[in-house]
């Protein structure tokens, strides 16, 4: 998706949905690669991201001088902070192009979201190359950093880009040359792209990024959005229960006991600390499980047997005492 064109066949490919009543059922295979996929459940993270992009957009549409206001969407891994993202930058690309189709005749379209990645021990140039890389800007290798930025400024303004959304940010560290020599870049963009800049990163009032005269900068012009786990309870609201509840929902398993999988909403948030990215990897393979096996079912048995990723696996292992050492 860090090119134009596998962009674009992210946010027109219509989503997955689950079986509805009266459709014809699903192949073997079909209903694999479904729960292979799955579906994108609507995340409180998710609400709060649209709103707040959509509001800075307005907001930065018309603004000339300065720096458009930011967003950055932080919190631990396995957060749903990268699906919150992308989700959001599909609902913008689609009521983008409702909005302004492309006239007959144009065989240029418009170009309303980017979405880049920042390259491990990202330099200016290997970040300005991934700008250029999205909209197929030729780049040589003697081209400068001075160069490859102003192709990039003037064909994302030409191509009407309107949203850019940048993942991994946490991997750019001022501190180092490079790293300030990169993250200096950015800010050079955000004054000349007529776009709103979306970041996404691992903890990132943690890092560096908001330490120094740099990190002021970036603190004064971004919206932090916290993209944590979902708590068991908050409130009268039971925010992880209605996770479970809405994957079930879309479960594609014949012999499945509806109400299951929030029975266990206890267990499962303390198998997975309540982190978006597990229980949807838990469910998925138990669904998968559960078809290859014949049950087609999920049970508390189903999910024990599977083994979750390390992060996970450890926040839910008990923590033992250390035996008190006596003199």
């Amino acid at each position: 998706m860090t090119t134009w064109q596998g962009w674009q066949h992210f946010a027109t490919t219509p989503p997955l949905t689950p079986p509805q009543p009266g459709d014809p059922p699903r192949s073997l295979e079909e209903r694999l690669a479904y729960h292979s996929q799955f579906v994108t459940v609507r995340t409180p993270a998710i609400n709060t991201l649209a709103t707040q992009v959509r509001t800075l957009m307005l907001l930065g549409h018309h603004q000339q001088t300065t720096a458009r206001p930011s967003l950055i969407v932080t919190g631990p891994a396995a957060a749903g902070k990268t699906t919150a993202l992308l989700e959001v930058g599909r609902t913008c690309h689609l009521a983008h192009t409702r909005k302004h189709p492309t006239p007959p005749g144009r065989t240029h379209q418009q170009v309303p979201v980017a979405y880049l990645l920042v390259p491990p021990g990202a330099t200016a140039k290997t970040l300005a190359t991934q700008f250029a890389r999205y909209l197929g800007i030729p780049v040589t290798t003697r081209m400068t950093q001075t160069q490859i930025t102003e192709a990039v400024c003037h064909t994302y303004t030409a191509a009407g880009v309107r949203l850019v959304l940048i993942d991994e940010i946490h991997r750019l560290n001022p501190r180092t040359t490079t790293g300030a020599e990169a993250t200096d870049l950015l800010k050079d963009l955000t004054e000349r792209i007529r776009a709103t800049f979306v970041y996404t990163g691992i903890d990132v009032a943690s890092t560096p990024l908001f330490s120094g005269v740099r990190g002021a900068q970036l603190a004064g012009r971004a919206s932090l959005i916290t993209c944590g786990p979902l708590p068991a309870r908050h409130g009268n609201t039971h925010p992880f229960t209605d996770l479970l509840t809405d994957m079930e929902n879309a479960l594609d398993l014949t012999h499945h006991t509806p109400g299951t999988l929030p029975r266990h909403a206890t267990y499962l948030h303390q198998r997975t600390a309540g982190r978006i990215g597990s229980p949807a990897r838990l469910i998925r393979q138990a669904a998968i499980t559960a078809i290859c096996d014949g049950t087609e079912r999920i049970t508390k048995k189903t999910l024990e047997a599977i083994q979750l990723d390390h992060l996970a696996e450890e926040a839910s292992r008990p923590r033992t005492r250390r035996p008190t050492q006596t003199a």
